[in-house]
């Protein structure tokens, strides 16, 4: 894994909200707070040098897996993965368009890069942990991780894969929580507390660490780390919804969002002049 120069997330960050705020103006929807909340999570991932993957060849049988179970955060997905060059960056303004490849959520048979068709919550894990398994009988060294959303955490399905991940000792296993702390309509601790979070993951046989996303360095850092052995790992990042924008950050009027006025929009890309 590369230790190069160090990673620049503030600059690239901004980079990322704009090219997403972008695309939500050409499409007219988008899911604003949950990508907003993601992007240094998939930048520390595919620009730190942790991910082992080639643009060139996507379906390379070596490579490490990365399932974005929380599948309404793509938004923040494409930009990346255009950057790398798996698609043109053309198709980015083709958002949610009918002659473009991009959707609301990523589909795994239209874009290059992409592992698995999410957006259906609590599924994604499950499917991470087959591809571990699979990985393991054939004799593969690469990784898999699985990026869930705190609102996910809620869906029972997480939990009796984590049961399942933790009886197979699947070390080769990474799962990262973007924890937001709301979902769609109220924060979690209203809808259904997750709390005590990291203890539950113990309980359940994984090896926990945790990253304030305020500080994105400390995830790199953790990615980059040997993984424990015969132990499943989660991350839990502790991140704010629509991060990055002042009016955006926490309001869940943004989770999912139509059409930007022109001012909204004046006022997003002043907050992210670089």
């Amino acid at each position: 894994m590369s230790k190069e120069a160090p990673l620049d997330f503030h600059k690239l960050g901004k980079q990322i909200r704009r090219q997403i705020t972008e695309m939500v103006v050409a499409a007219g929807r988008g899911h604003v707070g949950s990508a907003f909340s993601l992007v240094e999570i998939l930048l520390a991932l595919y620009k730190g040098g942790v991910l082992r993957v080639d643009p060139k060849n996507p379906r390379w049988p070596d490579r490490d897996r990365l399932i974005l179970s929380k599948g309404h955060g793509a938004l923040a997905l494409y930009p990346i993965l255009a950057d790398l060059g798996f698609f043109p960056k053309e198709e980015l303004m083709k958002y949610c368009k009918r002659d473009g490849i991009l959707g609301g959520h990523p589909e795994h048979h239209k874009i290059p890069g992409v592992e698995a068709s999410t957006g259906a919550l609590g599924h994604g894990l499950s499917i991470g942990i087959g591809m571990a398994l699979a990985a393991r009988m054939n004799g593969k060294d690469h990784r898999v991780f699985v990026i869930a959303g705190d609102g996910e955490c809620d869906e029972g399905s997480i939990w009796e894969g984590a049961l399942h991940a933790a009886k197979h000792k699947l070390d080769n296993l990474t799962v990262i929580v973007d924890y937001n702390k709301q979902q769609s309509y109220s924060d979690v601790a209203e809808v259904c507390p997750l709390e005590p979070f990291a203890d539950k993951w113990k309980a359940f046989g994984f090896a926990v660490q945790e990253a304030d996303m305020e500080h994105p360095e400390r995830l790199l850092r953790l990615l980059r780390e040997p993984q424990s052995k015969s132990l499943p790992r989660v991350i839990i990042c502790h991140t704010v919804k629509g991060k990055g924008i002042s009016f955006i950050e926490r309001n869940l009027s943004w989770h999912h969002k139509g059409k930007l006025t022109e001012q909204e929009v004046e006022n997003i890309f002043n907050e992210l002049e670089i």
